[in-house]
């Protein structure tokens, strides 16, 4: 990451209020973007958004991207050079329960947000961000590569591949000119991080678990994803960002961002080194209940990525968890998240 690149960037995130969403906007802030962001108000409480005081560095609006107006209006007034699309309905289990919801914000929320954005008069670059679920899952032994078919069998997994259909059509609808934004899909793996209050996801339910005292359930031990912290796909997002600025429409398509092969690890593997790392009689035990499909196999092939724009993953699984377990041990001992995060960010930018 050029930190001089981003200095001055006028740069519109949506999400910005997410866990991720947080962490970009804190990162691009302490480089000097001029970062403004579109969401709705935080998705959990406790929020990273408000804990690390996010707003305090951004100009923050609050809305939904499935309002025409709203968005129209947040993205007149930020007069972007650089949009990162990141607001979702990101939880797959969730996704059951909304399945027209998840739709209508992942698929026609992505629609609105880039209909708002091909009228930027300064705008060069657009990334939108998806899933590794986003692939047509065949639960094959090699990492799904940017030329697989989009697909997936629950919502949330085929809207994601919808979005990315719905970016390529207006990529070649409306962003065809070398002069003008260049628009690329972004897809990582199951991203971890300090500051995830969302339900359902690993690291949380651990988390929760480990402050309640009490032994974390476990739904599909078995199940293998490419864990990743949050940090390596964000520094994915801006290369490309800044690659689509610098070099136009060479870089206007789909990237993977995936960590190494050997941290694609079962989910039983995560729980047990996390509660060893935790101690202080951290566990966790096998909930037998019945529950909606997952995927059991998932890997992504990051290849085009680290030839073509240099990225690669600068954190091992085994540092990620241990940056987990400190970012939390600060949170739960009502410690300065703010402080920490901007730490973290700082430090993983030397590596």
């Amino acid at each position: 990451m050029d930190a001089s690149f981003w200095q001055g960037k006028r740069v519109f995130v949506t999400g910005h209020t997410g866990f991720k969403g947080s962490w970009l906007s804190l990162w691009l802030a302490s480089v000097g973007a001029r970062v403004t962001g579109f969401a709705l108000s935080p998705p959990t409480d406790p929020s990273l958004f408000e804990l690390a005081e996010v707003s305090r560095d951004i100009h923050s609006i609050e809305g939904d991207i499935r309002d025409r107006d709203a968005v129209a209006a947040a993205v007149a007034q930020a007069d972007p050079e650089i949009a990162l699309h990141l607001a979702a309905q990101p939880i797959v289990r969730e996704s059951y329960v909304t399945p027209v919801e998840t739709f209508d914000v992942n698929v026609t929320g992505t629609a609105t947000v880039l209909d708002a954005l091909r009228t930027c008069p300064n705008l060069r670059s657009i990334v939108v961000v998806t899933s590794d679920k986003c692939y047509e899952n065949n639960e094959w032994a090699w990492g799904y590569r940017e030329r697989d078919p989009m697909g997936g069998s629950d919502p949330y997994s085929a809207s994601k591949g919808c979005t990315e259909l719905v970016a390529t059509s207006f990529r070649r609808s409306f962003f065809t000119s070398d002069q003008g934004p260049q628009l690329a899909t972004a897809r990582a793996g199951n991203v971890i991080g300090g500051g995830d209050y969302a339900m359902d996801r690993l690291i949380t339910d651990i988390m929760a678990s480990i402050r309640a005292g009490e032994a974390t359930l476990i739904r599909n031990p078995e199940a293998i994803r490419p864990w990743q912290h949050v940090l390596e796909p964000l520094h994915g997002y801006v290369l490309l960002a800044q690659a689509l600025f610098e070099n136009g429409q060479s870089y206007a398509q789909g990237w993977n961002f995936g960590p190494a092969d050997e941290d694609a690890r079962p989910v039983r593997w995560i729980c047990d080194a996390l509660v060893e790392k935790w101690g202080d009689g951290a566990s966790w035990i096998v909930d037998g209940a019945d529950h909606p499909h997952e995927a059991t196999y998932l890997k992504l092939d990051s290849s085009k990525a680290k030839s073509q724009l240099g990225w690669r993953s600068k954190l091992t699984l085994d540092q990620a968890l241990n940056r987990i377990v400190e970012w939390n041990k600060v949170a739960i001992s009502g410690g300065d998240v703010r402080a920490t995060t901007l730490a973290e960010i700082s430090s993983y930018q030397s590596l």
